[in-house]
């Protein structure tokens, strides 16, 4: 198939520097799209725990990196994770786990963000939940309108963080300083 698109576009397929490319391409996508591959319980593994604390847990800066279902480019940045415990806890490398599971498929970054939510609800049941995810999408920089210094941010509440105006306040305020461009 790369083979075939590397000649419709007019290049030749049997070009020293392109003849591995079918190769390198198919490796690529493998490693792009292992989301489909993977459960949120494989992901997971034994990282959930019990505990006893009730205070807001926040993990910031969780670069991810995802393909825009729309035109197969990529879209890249960062989210945001928090939750308020309700018995249990997840082991915070987790968050990264949960992130890539969901942005290593073709996407659009408001459903990763809905699945990240969903998933640590699932998970721990806890009085509240905030995904906060700011995006870059080449498909906007590098074609069509042709905006590089555009992002889109996009957020998940649950619980607290949407019935407490305190809460979320306390959650946007903790992400704040690290917002692209603020």
């Amino acid at each position: 198939m790369t083979r075939d698109w590397l000649a419709a576009i007019g290049e030749d397929p049997q070009r020293e520097g392109l003849m591995r490319t079918p190769h390198r391409v198919a490796k690529a996508w493998a490693y792009m799209t292992e989301g489909y591959g993977q459960t949120l319980a494989e992901v997971v593994g034994e990282g959930v725990f019990a505990a006893e604390g009730s205070e807001m847990v926040i993990v910031k800066d969780i670069e991810f990196y995802s393909m825009c279902e729309h035109h197969m480019l990529p879209f890249y940045g960062r989210a945001h994770v928090a939750y308020i415990p309700n018995s249990k806890i997840l082991g915070l490398s987790k968050f990264a786990r949960i992130v890539d599971l969901y942005s290593r498929r073709l996407q659009v970054q408001e459903r990763i963000t809905t699945q990240v939510a969903d998933a640590v609800e699932e998970l721990l049941a806890p009085k509240g939940v905030a995904v906060l995810m700011e995006g870059i999408h080449l498909c906007m920089a590098m074609r069509g309108v042709q905006k590089q210094n555009s992002s889109t941010t996009t957020s998940a509440m649950r619980g607290l963080f949407r019935s407490d105006p305190r809460t979320r306040a306390e959650f946007m305020s903790a992400v704040q300083g690290t917002l692209r461009g603020r």
